[in-house]
């Protein structure tokens, strides 16, 4: 690039300087000895101080003056602002931390002014607490958090393979788990097991969606349907995790998991929990004790699997269809 204006010497020098610079550094004391550097060898060249200077693109009175002090000045406050709050301010603000441990300023200040505290510096006091060593920052705490997650181990259970399919009634169970609002103030967790082959459901009303629960409804599953099961499919739930996933190897149940945020593999059972929500709760008027909720839970389950036609089976209902599926299938011959 000519540059225009200049007397001939200097947009040369400028070529030749551009051409010895040197590649990016990160570290700012080596760019600025680098451009000194090449301040100097465009003088050599011909070049006045005020003229080599406008080649490099600097000033040349910052030029000397790297040229004798090239490492940067530390900024730092030669006074130092001494800390303005009290000891009992600082353990209110840790004390504080530690019961709420992913909160910043933001939320802690309020909750402190609340209670009647005068708080300005607690972004500050959270530092200190941060650099002693008090509490531990909140991206460490996420960290830990994805840690855990990454830590958790499943003995039994298996990743869903890509493009798995159930062929045969039994062979893939989908279990999962729905929120039920019964009433203003209380709600239930229903479990829902669905076949999609035979389209047949099973379903039981617990408070609480733990591993316990999940474990005992697998028993009512195995029982309940009429054909053997051999495989499970679930979320990545909690409940599905521990006495579940031990459940499943007692019985010498395949339990696959599906990947995180394909909720459209579980497209069966997600259907059926529909049926549950806008057919059964959305409809009737429930009671509140779960004993005789569960005995309205089974009446409908027989109704959906006997009596309801399915729209997927031409009409028909998952009994019926279920009969003619194994009317197809050949009995084996018992003669030598």
């Amino acid at each position: 690039m000519q540059v225009f204006g200049l007397q001939r010497a200097i947009y040369q020098g400028a070529r030749w300087s551009s051409r010895c610079e040197a590649a990016p550094l990160d570290d700012e004391a080596a760019q600025r000895a680098d451009a000194v550097r090449r301040w100097r060898t465009a003088m050599a060249h011909g070049l006045t101080a005020a003229q080599a200077a406008r080649a490099v693109g600097v000033a040349r009175a910052n030029l000397y003056r790297w040229e004798k002090t090239p490492q940067l000045k530390s900024r730092r406050p030669k006074t130092l602002r001494k800390p303005q709050w009290t000891p009992t301010l600082l353990k209110a603000v840790e004390a504080l931390r530690l019961d709420y441990p992913m909160w910043g300023k933001a939320k802690l200040g309020p909750i402190l002014r609340a209670q009647g505290v005068a708080v300005s510096d607690v972004g500050r006091i959270l530092k200190a607490l941060v650099a002693r060593g008090a509490i531990d920052p909140v991206p460490l705490m996420r960290s830990k958090k994805a840690a855990l997650r990454r830590k958790i181990r499943r003995p039994h259970a298996l990743r869903l393979p890509k493009g798995m399919k159930a062929k045969t009634p039994g062979a893939l169970v989908q279990i999962d788990t729905l929120t039920i609002q019964i009433a203003p103030d209380e709600s239930v967790k229903h479990f829902t097991a669905y076949d999609p082959v035979a389209r047949f459901t099973v379903a039981e009303v617990r408070h609480k969606a733990t591993a316990a629960a999940a474990a005992a409804f697998l028993d009512k599953v195995i029982a309940r349907l009429p054909f053997p099961v051999s495989g499970v499919q679930v979320d990545g739930g909690s409940e599905f995790m521990a006495g579940f996933e031990q459940a499943c190897a007692d019985k010498g149940l395949k339990l696959y998991v599906l990947p995180p945020k394909t909720p459209e593999l579980n497209g069966g059972v997600e259907r059926c929990n529909g049926a549950w929500r806008y057919e059964f709760y959305a409809v009737y008027d429930l009671p509140r004790r779960l004993e005789q909720l569960a005995e309205l839970i089974d009446a409908y389950a027989d109704l959906y699997n006997s009596f309801r036609p399915h729209g997927a089976l031409g009409g028909k209902t998952p009994a019926q269809y279920l009969a003619q599926l194994q009317a197809q299938v050949t009995p084996p011959s018992h003669m030598p």
